[in-house]
């Protein structure tokens, strides 16, 4: 039996795989979340006191560098031992993987109904492709080809500066500025960036969750930018999914990805319908000299949120 984990800011998902007819087949799962536990040892203590699996392999992908085997998760307050992991599991080894290495390992493995294609491009599979996810943080991945196959890099590029693509990008940099130490493209592009960029088209429209300066007011925003309830939300997340797109087309160029981008994480699912009309696909091209080129790139969906613990499955499973 293999174990898996995916381990975010928010949540983290474990579970329980075992190989059939040479294909990875999902034993069982659970969802934790993240805050309310001192570490992943105790998640997968308490997961595996109650599944009862016999462990053969293990791996684990984590928001943050993977140094030596080792992780100080970014958004949580968490270090993760690879070697500790693997004498708690009484296993030789068991790896740990940056979040997008396993979303990247994921959708090596995905079955095309696991994808919407948002862009189709024109296919060139044995090259370079990405990855990118918003979620509680920002990630991103190269899919390196390596001749035979795709090959997950990891990145901390979701720490990298903000680059503001307009006028109106700029002076919500120069708002940032003045709240923020640093603003990074997680900052801004993640869960925490839809009250920024809200409060910043107009600061005298508040909804109840803004009475919290702790809460995670993205599900309001989405959700009433998606029935058009609250104009200052459309706006809002009309701004986000054009910068999403801009740095998704940025990731493209620094990697000469024409394989294809490969949009993750659970806020793309939220607002699927605004990530299909058009707006992101549209930003990722508004480059210079370079759009036709990016115009050629497909951009793809990822649906199945399964996908980081299937990669962190596989790599258990294969050895790597």
């Amino acid at each position: 039996m293999i174990l898996a984990g995916d381990v975010g800011g928010t949540k983290t998902n474990v579970a329980i795989y075992d190989v059939q007819e040479g294909k990875l087949t999902r034993v069982t799962e659970k969802r934790y979340a993240s805050g309310e536990h001192a570490g992943l040892e105790e998640i997968v203590a308490d997961f595996l006191n109650l599944t009862k699996a016999p462990v053969t392999a293990a791996a684990f992908g984590i928001a943050g560098p993977v140094v030596n085997n080792r992780v100080h998760a970014t958004n949580i307050p968490w270090i993760v031992d690879g070697s500790v992991m693997a004498k708690r599991l009484g296993l030789n080894r068991v790896p740990l993987l940056n979040d997008l290495e396993a979303w990247g390992y994921g959708i090596v493995v995905l079955e095309p109904g696991d994808m919407a294609t948002l862009h189709d491009g024109v296919p060139a599979p044995e090259v370079n492709s990405v990855v990118i996810a918003a979620g509680t943080g920002m990630g991103q991945c190269v899919l390196f080809w390596d001749g035979k196959q795709h090959v997950p890099m990891a990145t901390e590029a979701g720490h990298a500066d903000f680059a503001p693509h307009t006028r109106q990008q700029a002076d919500l940099w120069k708002f940032m500025q003045d709240r923020e130490e640093f603003v990074s493209v997680e900052v801004i592009l993640s869960g925490r960036g839809f009250r920024f960029v809200h409060e910043f088209l107009n600061p005298s429209v508040k909804h109840p969750g803004f009475d919290d300066p702790a809460a995670d007011v993205a599900p309001e925003i989405t959700r009433q930018a998606l029935d058009k309830s609250c104009p200052v939300c459309v706006d809002a997340l009309n701004l986000w999914v054009e910068m999403y797109g801009s740095e998704a087309g940025n990731l493209a160029l620094r990697a000469v990805a024409r394989g294809g981008i490969y949009i993750a994480g659970g806020i793309a699912l939220k607002i699927l319908s605004k990530m299909k009309d058009g707006c992101f696909v549209a930003a990722v091209r508004q480059k210079e000299k370079l759009g036709d080129f990016l115009a050629q790139i497909p951009v793809h969906l990822v649906l199945n949120e399964e996908c980081p613990l299937r990669g962190s499955a596989y790599v258990a499973w294969k050895g790597l």
